[in-house]
């Protein structure tokens, strides 16, 4: 396994950190899974490799956390379809709360938050009129 040592969710978070964003693929099934895992989800194959997701995907459904302005104000929670058929949660970051629309195209890129590397989405299309 290529996380040597190291459980999938540590070797996850640590590549993050070094700024680079990987999901699991089975070698036997070949399907792509996310949250690491040791075992595959879809088959149980236990030859799981890491590669570098497309990063595009698809808004599956999204909500809006209120806020005071002085406690941060409101922010979304998204959950993203990736081309390669896995499903996560995280934000957009390019747009306001109310300009998020399900279906909206978004593309994946690292920041760093709070001393960690996190994946967040730009949205790649005009806001949804």
């Amino acid at each position: 396994m290529a996380f040597e040592n190291k459980g999938p969710e540590a070797y996850y978070f640590e590549r993050l950190e070094q700024g680079i964003f990987e999901i699991q693929q089975c070698a036997g099934c070949g399907k792509h899974q996310f949250y690491p895992r040791i075992l595959c989800v879809h088959c149980g194959g236990s030859e799981l490799i890491w590669n570098k997701p497309s990063g595009t995907g698809t808004v599956y459904s999204y909500s809006i956390v209120r806020r005071k302005p002085e406690a941060g104000g409101d922010y979304n929670v998204v959950l993203i379809d990736l081309e390669e058929g896995v499903r996560l949660m995280s934000s957009i970051d390019n747009r306001v709360a109310t300009d998020i629309h399900i279906g909206q195209k978004v593309q994946a890129r690292i920041v760093h938050r709070d001393g960690a590397g996190v994946v967040v989405f730009d949205a790649v299309e005009a806001t949804h009129a």
